[in-house]
Parts: C-alpha cells; structure tokens; sequence
C-alpha cells in the first residue's frame, strides 16, 4: 500500500538520497531537515502519527547531523499529533455511538409529558371549572419559561421586525383560538373523547389544502380520510360523556389549527422553532387574557378561586396551575424536537400512537365508562388517522426526492 509521509516544516533537502531499501514499497518521501523534523510530532500518514519502524531513518546515513537523540525526539508524540488527527482519535461518545437511544428518549418524553398533561389537566377542571383561564395559564408560564430561557442564553432570542410579527400574528390567533376550544372541550367532555375529536384534524387539514389552498389531494389520501370520519361517528353516537358544547369546540379546534398550518406556510422564515414557538406564545397570551377577563373574570372573583382553595388548597391550586403549564410547553417543545430529528413519516406514526397513549391512559386514570361502539370508533378513527398519516408522509418524502433529484 503506498503512504505518504507529510510534516509540518515548510523546507525540504534536495540532496538526500533515496530510500536504499528496495524492498520497502513507498513511491515517495518527503522529509524536512531533521532538526527542524516536527519534534512536536507532526509526522503523520494520512492524519495519523507515523510509528517509528515506518519512517526508517535509519536509511538517511548521509545525514550525519541527526543523533540518535533528535531522531527519538522526532519521534515523540504530542498533543499536536492529537488535535491534527482530532477526527480519527477523540473518543466517540455513548450517545453520539447510539443515537437511536436519543431518538427513542425524546419521543418517551413526548408521550409521557403529553399524558401528563392530558390528566392534570382533566383534574384541575374537575375542580376548577374555567377553562379560560386555565388557558391563559397555559401559555403564560410558557412564556415565562422561555423568557427565562433567553435571560441565560438558552437559546439566543432571535431578532424580530415587524414583517416578521405581521407573518406570525395570524398564526398566533389561530393557536390561541384552537388552544382555548380544545381546552373548553376538555372541561365539558371526557379527554377520550376530546382526542377521538380532534382525530378529524387531518380531514380538515386536506380540506383546506384542496378548496382553500388549491393543492391537488390524491385520492387515496381521501379515502384514507373514510375510517376516521366513520369512526368519530360511531363514537360521538354513544358517547357517555357526549355534549354539544364539546363537541363543537373541539370541531372548532380542528379548523384553528388546519388554518394555523395554512398561516404556518405563508409565515416560513429562517428563524429555528424554538424561538419561533416562543413568539407565537408571546401572542396568543395577549390574545387569550381578554377573553378569560371578560367571560370568567367575574366569577373567579366572587366565587371560582375561593371555591377551588376551599377544594385543594392553596398550595395544590397554585402548583397544580404551575405544572400543567410546564407540561404543556415542554410537550409542545419536545414533539418540534423529536420532529427535527426524526423523518415526517416516524413521526406522523409517533402522533397517531400519542394519541392512542393519551386516550388509553385517561381511560384508565379517570375511568371513563365506554360504550362497546364507542371503543369501535374510537378504533376505527385511530386507524385510519394512521393510514392517512403513512401515505401523506410517503408523498411528502417522494415530492423532496424529486426536488433534491
């Protein structure tokens, strides 16, 4: 195999023979006048460090100059050898070794702070009735989180004009309208059912993409749509915990949040999703307080805090509304983290599995009584949702192929 033999000094000795050994098989040597040799062990292969039998200098005889010392000093290795070949010799780390094990963590995580959202939050309304407000909740201690996050410079708040603000407003009061209807919903209904709801998102979603947006929807995406607007049906037929009230605002959700991912298109930027998130958090708070002020203000005051301490406790109440908050943001933050890292069709099936988790867990902490077709429905819907999710993301991943082809 021939080798090449590079060093760091600029200056090279014409007049040094060649190798007299005609068995050794390097083409050609190259090698700076042995005191200036890079006694700081420069003398690498392909970026790593020679070891001694290969340079054989030994051979160099005409070179009377070079001791035995200066060669062995030629010799020694250093930190210079390591960070020249920095890339072949830092050690790989356990993580970076199994990424797979970052993977599947992020999406625990997301699961996990998903359901436990989806339950402390049930429980609060179960004593605490006002979903406006809890909303606000929500978002504020969101804000907070990430306002403190930007204090420490995790992450560094990206800049913002004000063309940026007027592409992320109507994105903002999508969210907050959809944030507050699936939160009343939650407050009227059981979660189960809220989430069996809110499976019809994708329908809306292809909807809007063909009547509003123009786009060509294949059908088979549409008959995918088929078991999970059946399914829904069945459900909503014989559901226990059925009201309209809950009904129409997880519907409304479903159509806040189809035209928040329409707004979302139009307000494509540069800036990573953290901060992006953080602003349309900003917004959709100040969008939100007035309405909890105007529509359950009154109340709370005269009755609904004191109703709620006399319940719980001072202590619970106000951690309860802390942690539910936490967890949602943190939810949210982490389903855009394992997005990033993960192809669009892992996570569209690592959606339509959260929401099995969702609706399975607050069955069995609340314990919900379902109806035979109820659970049928629900079934159907799920499946469905998860047909539709795998071709998308397959049309999805052949459209970049065609492009980046």
């Amino acid at each position: 195999m021939e080798s090449r033999v590079l060093s760091s000094g600029t200056t090279t000795i014409s007049a040094i023979p060649r190798l007299t050994n005609p068995t050794a098989r390097i083409n050609t040597v190259a090698i700076s006048f042995p005191a200036r040799l890079n006694v700081n062990g420069g003398n690498l292969v392909w970026g790593r460090q020679l070891r001694p039998s290969l340079l054989n200098l030994e051979y160099w005889s005409p070179v009377s100059s070079v001791t035995k010392t200066a060669k062995r000093d030629a010799l020694k290795p250093c930190a210079a050898t390591a960070s020249d070949s920095a890339g072949d010799a830092a050690p790989v780390g356990f993580f970076a070794k199994y990424p797979f094990l970052v993977t599947g963590f992020f999406f625990f995580m997301w699961y996990f702070l998903n359901v436990i959202f989806n339950i402390l939050n049930k429980k609060i309304y179960n004593y605490f009735p006002y979903p406006y407000f809890v909303s606000v909740i929500h978002l504020a201690v969101g804000v907070v989180y990430c306002l403190g996050s930007w204090a420490v410079g995790l992450p560094k708040r990206a800049p913002i004009d004000s063309n940026l603000l007027k592409l992320l407003i109507p994105v903002a009061l999508c969210h907050a309208l959809g944030h507050v209807t699936s939160n009343v919903s939650f407050a009227a209904v059981a979660v189960s059912f809220t989430h069996t709801i809110k499976a019809l998102e994708p329908f809306f979603n292809a909807a809007a993409s063909q009547f509003i947006l123009g786009q060509s929807i294949p059908i088979t995406l549409w008959l995918s749509l088929a078991p999970v607007v059946i399914g829904v049906s069945m459900a909503s037929l014989t559901e226990l915990s059925f009201n309209w009230l809950g009904f129409i605002s997880a519907m409304i959700s479903n159509i806040s949040f189809t035209y928040r991912s329409i707004y979302s298109k139009k307000a494509m930027t540069d800036m990573d999703s953290t901060n992006l998130y953080a602003y349309i958090s900003i917004i959709a708070l100040f969008v939100c307080i007035p309405p909890a002020i105007i529509l359950e203000g009154p109340q709370l005051l005269n009755h609904g805090f004191s109703d709620a301490i006399a319940k719980v406790g001072m202590t619970k109440f106000i951690s309860d509304l802390f942690w539910v908050g936490m967890f949602y943001h943190l939810y949210n933050q982490l389903a855009t983290n394992t997005l990033e890292r993960v192809a669009p069709l892992t996570h569209a099936v690592g959606n339509v599995l959260k929401r099995v988790f969702v609706i399975g867990f607050s069955i069995i902490v609340f314990g919900n009584k379902i109806s035979t077709q109820t659970a049928i429905g629900t079934s159907i819907a799920i499946a469905g949702v998860a047909i539709y999710s795998l071709i998308k993301a397959k049309i999805e991943e052949e459209k970049r192929n065609l492009k980046s082809a």
